[in-house]
């Protein structure tokens, strides 16, 4: 009876594993299948617009994978421990800018948020860092800057900082409450990888090529950033080719571009549960705007959807008590949009 089950089961699950590490490349083949049998054309069209887009955009992903291998092989990011000592006031700040500036990975934050509550650092500062750290970082500036600008880089940076340390402010003076008292859900609170690096900080190591360790490290970090961002522009390029394509921008200026404020309300909520991912959503928003989109309303959707996507606000959903969860919906969906009203405000003036 094992026989004949063992051969069923194994493709099963070999299909599942594939499915689980792979599902970003499949769903970008299966767009290109789709549009081969359906519509031949737009498939080569697609393809050729996203190998082109690819290349365009490749000086900027060399630099942002080698900033991504060189914090992790020197330890540059163990830095962000020195954020959270201080002042209250002065840890918000810090927490801001270490949120806003540095370069941990997606893996690293959530773990290490429980961490530093549950070694009682002010849930102030740690939610400027919450709040701040999914916006921006030095691989998202540089790719930023070359899919959209440097002002929209620069911009949105600010946007990171100010909504931390706005976010945090704001939590600081409703610490008193019974709500905040406890932010943790019971029974998390070990930190995990990135908690480590509050509880037993590393000294950093600049000339990390001078240790093997440090030099495997390196690589290791630049090929699983390869993957990670090559796999998710991939799809990024060929949405937007589709886009493109059939979206009329006609459709795009009438809710999205203009002046007045909707635009920007409509950007942060459809933010929510439009965005795919950090470096997936730049050339996507660069499409829209290209199509007739308000750049206050670009700026709004990219701030709304880094905070609240639908995968990271399960994730602090799954780490916080619902009126944390809830205090930091409330701070993210409004930081982006008076991120996106400021934007709009300084396009119109330059």
């Amino acid at each position: 009876m094992a026989d004949t089950t063992l051969p069923a089961a194994g493709p099963r699950a070999a299909l599942r594993s594939l499915w689980t590490t792979q599902r970003v490349w499949l769903v970008s083949a299966l767009i290109l299948a789709v549009l081969a049998v359906f519509a031949p054309a737009q498939a080569g069209e697609s393809a050729v617009f996203t190998g082109a887009a690819l290349l365009k955009t490749a000086p900027y992903l060399v630099l942002s994978i080698a900033i991504a291998a060189w914090a992790g092989a020197t330890g540059a990011d163990n830095l962000i421990a020195k954020a959270f000592t201080g002042a209250p006031l002065l840890m918000i700040v810090f927490g801001a800018a270490a949120g806003g500036l540095s370069p941990f990975c997606s893996c690293g934050v959530i773990p290490l948020i429980a961490a530093l509550l549950a070694m009682g650092v002010p849930l102030s500062a740690v939610m400027a860092f919450w709040l701040a750290s999914p916006i921006m970082d030095p691989s998202m500036f540089v790719l930023t800057s070359g899919v959209l600008d440097l002002q929209f880089a620069v911009a949105k940076t600010l946007a990171a900082i100010g909504l931390g340390a706005v976010g945090g402010l704001v939590v600081h003076l409703l610490s008193g409450t019974a709500a905040l008292a406890d932010p943790l859900r019971p029974g998390i609170g070990d930190g995990g990888c990135g908690g480590s690096k509050v509880r037993a900080p590393k000294p950093v190591v600049w000339r990390f090529w001078t240790e093997p360790e440090r030099r495997a490290k390196f690589a290791r970090e630049a090929t699983s950033t390869t993957l990670f961002l090559a796999k998710w522009l991939t799809l990024a390029f060929l949405l937007e080719s589709l886009m493109l394509a059939w979206i009329p921008a006609e459709t795009v200026t009438a809710t999205l571009g203009g002046e007045g404020l909707m635009p920007i309300l409509t950007a942060t909520v459809v933010g929510v549960p439009a965005y795919l991912n950090g470096y997936a959503a730049l050339p996507l928003v660069g499409g829209l705007m290209e199509q007739g989109m308000a750049p206050g309303a670009g700026m709004a959707f990219l701030v709304a959807g880094g905070v609240t996507s639908i995968p990271a606000a399960v994730a602090v959903w799954a780490l916080a008590r619902p009126p944390v969860f809830a205090l930091y919906i409330a701070l993210s969906l409004a930081g982006a949009f008076a991120a996106g009203v400021l934007f709009q405000l300084v396009a119109s003036l330059t």
